[in-house]
């Protein structure tokens, strides 16, 4: 197995807003002016959230799209704030709280959203039932699992039964939870694949174009075998690094093989691993930088924004990841890509270009996003949401992260 690198030089962090010129990053990424863009619209749902994951759905059953993040979800049209539960501050850091995923899924059948989750500090995974009715009603949480420490977790369907599965970034080990029972009681079933690969960072594809969907990690994949209970044999064949949620596997180049996208959680860097197949048939790993003008790209994900074409992929900067690391007080950014096959290049797009949090203590403890950062400032935590909040036919983004909660309304073109 061989690995080679594109090497590249970071651009410097200078808004092309500010300079009302095109920047040029990278070997193969260019940000183009274009005739027509997407427009964008800020909405503020709560300026002083902490929480750092989200997840949009209808919760209350009134056919209009909802949002839940951390200790509360927030009802359409108006956002009304109900506070549902209580999400501790991290005892070993208070400047985290408890809440690395908030995933709808009606997981006990009763036709209403609840939320599925994971906790760093806690280790656990669990879900938050929606009891319905009054608004204001606690909602009731219940443990699946103590597996380790999750740093996010998304919904995916791994085994291809046409059911989302749960798949949190336990970086002690390789697992997914497979809901395989709703009534008369709610029964997860775990499938723990062992410490091998496991680490910062995880996400799907199918890797070998067998038709199943692989798990990768940040040095390697797991194959799914034929039957999902049988061992996942590991492939140790690339290093990605402290990558972000999720690592996302799809033919970007179109050559029918799988390639890797991912994030740099904790530096600078948005990259991706071209798939080839050298003389002995075996598989070659190309990397390649996609943007380096932003650090603490925590999350990635692809939607079709414009509704025309491929799926854009979507990343932005995760506000104090670290409170201190590269790029920690450089403005909060929100930029979608798009990939020219034709001319092998990606082409930016910005969704939200904020600024820095020039005043900052120098101090991590002293450091807090909310009044560090200009109010408004938009970030990707660890969760975005691409749906079509407003239901005008295109998809919006909630965003969520230490800097606050915001909703970017898709205006077209």
């Amino acid at each position: 197995m061989r690995f080679t690198s594109i090497l590249s030089v970071r651009a410097g962090a200078v808004s092309a807003a500010l300079l009302g010129i095109t920047v040029l990053c990278g070997s193969n990424l260019c940000a183009e002016e274009k005739a027509k863009e997407l427009r964008w619209k800020r909405h503020t749902i709560n300026d002083q959230s902490p929480y750092e994951a989200a997840g949009a759905a209808d919760f209350n059953g009134d056919a209009k799209i909802d949002i839940f993040s951390g200790d509360s979800w927030y009802e359409a049209p108006n956002w009304t704030r109900h506070k549902v539960r209580d999400v501790p501050a991290a005892e070993a850091n208070p400047h985290y709280y408890e809440d690395f995923s908030d995933s709808p899924l009606d997981v006990n059948g009763d036709g209403r959203p609840d939320i599925v989750t994971c906790s760093y500090f806690g280790r656990r995974v669990g879900w938050v039932e929606n009891p319905g009715g009054d608004a204001t009603k606690p909602w009731i949480e219940h443990e699946i699992d103590v597996p380790g420490n999750s740093e996010a977790g998304e919904l995916a369907d791994i085994n291809g039964d046409g059911k989302l599965d749960f798949l949190p970034n336990t970086v002690n080990v390789v697992t997914w939870f497979e809901l395989t029972q709703q009534k008369p009681t709610v029964v997860w079933t775990k499938h723990d694949l062992g410490p091998e690969g496991a680490g910062h960072g995880v996400g799907v594809g199918d890797i070998n174009r067998d038709g199943r969907v692989d798990i990768i990690t940040p040095s390697g994949w797991r194959e799914q075998p034929e039957k999902a209970s049988d061992p996942w044999p590991f492939h140790p064949e690339f290093q990605l690094g402290a990558a972000g949620i999720l690592i996302q596997g799809r033919d970007i180049d179109g050559d029918q093989l799988t390639d890797v996208v991912w994030g740099m959680g904790h530096g600078f860097g948005l990259y991706w691993l071209k798939q080839s197949k050298g003389a002995d048939g075996k598989r070659e790993w190309t990397k390649q930088v996609i943007d380096e003008t932003f650090s603490q790209a925590h999350t990635q994900l692809f939607a079709n924004l414009d509704g025309a074409g491929d799926e854009e992929l979507i990343s932005g900067k995760r506000v104090y990841a670290h409170e201190v690391e590269p790029g920690d007080t450089d403005p909060a950014v929100v930029f979608s890509y798009t990939y020219d096959r034709e001319k092998n290049k990606w082409i930016k797009h910005e969704i939200f270009h904020g600024d820095p949090a020039l005043n900052a203590p120098k101090k991590a403890q002293d450091r807090w996003a909310l009044k560090d950062f200009p109010p408004g400032s938009v970030g990707t935590g660890l969760q975005v949401a691409a749906i079509d909040i407003d239901q005008d036919g295109d998809l919006d983004l909630v965003c969520p992260g230490k800097s606050g909660l915001f909703l970017m309304e898709n205006l077209g073109l």
